[in-house]
């Protein structure tokens, strides 16, 4: 099948599951914000999470959708490289057109995938896993606000996770608009447009996620 076969159809795929996931931090973005004026409604959001079915389907999902990216990324960056040969090797000058971020997807994408699995340890691990398991802080299981001053009150969380978020703001403000260009989205107008649309997105989505990691660490530390 095409979609699987040739490079056309991975660059789809990869379109898709990217999107699939900007979509997925959209939504987490959001439902953090909430904790910067309510710890209560935030915590019932995370209780009516917790390990209902439709929770764990939705995690299984994720996971899901990020491995076949990675999988997907890794399969695209070894063909090109294998696509220039020899080539590679040659010092040449990078093109102006070309994008800092698009040269370096992959070891964004690296960093992204750490950042997203010390966030799994910091709070899936100590949220849904233990209400899966039943071993752990059940007490705190469903406690979100807990678990987010917990973890910001510590400044070295703070400057892993910053650079964490950088290194998001780089990858999706190049692959949001490469992924709607793969997507048959390219026409002269509007692919300037959705450049800057993307640039916009991702930089209110990577604001947002900063801003709760900045506002809990003054709160912990500065804050009587």
């Amino acid at each position: 099948m095409w979609l699987f076969n040739s490079s056309i159809g991975r660059k789809v795929i990869m379109s898709v599951t990217g999107l699939c996931l900007i979509l997925f931090l959209t939504f987490h973005m959001s439902m953090n914000v909430v904790a910067l004026f309510s710890a209560e409604s935030y915590n019932m959001i995370c209780e009516l999470l917790g390990a209902n079915w439709y929770a764990v389907v939705a995690t299984l999902g994720l996971a899901a959708l990020a491995v076949i990216h990675i999988i997907y990324a890794f399969i695209l960056t070894m063909q090109n490289k294998a696509a220039r040969g020899s080539e590679r090797y040659a010092v040449t000058e990078k093109p102006s057109k070309v994008e800092w971020a698009s040269q370096n997807m992959l070891v964004l994408g690296l960093i992204v995938l750490i950042g997203l699995a010390l966030h799994l340890v910091n709070f899936w691990a100590k949220m849904m896993l233990v209400d899966l398991t039943g071993a752990g802080d059940l007490a705190h299981s469903t406690d979100g606000a807990y678990w987010i001053r917990e973890t910001f009150s510590n400044g070295a969380y703070v400057v892993v996770y910053l650079i964490w978020i950088a290194a998001l703001w780089f990858h999706l403000s190049h692959g949001f608009w490469s992924a709607l260009q793969t997507m048959g989205l390219n026409g002269k107008v509007w692919f300037t447009r959705w450049k800057v649309i993307g640039i916009a997105y991702v930089t209110l989505l990577c604001a947002g996620f900063a801003a709760v990691v900045l506002w809990f660490f003054c709160e912990t530390n500065f804050c009587c």
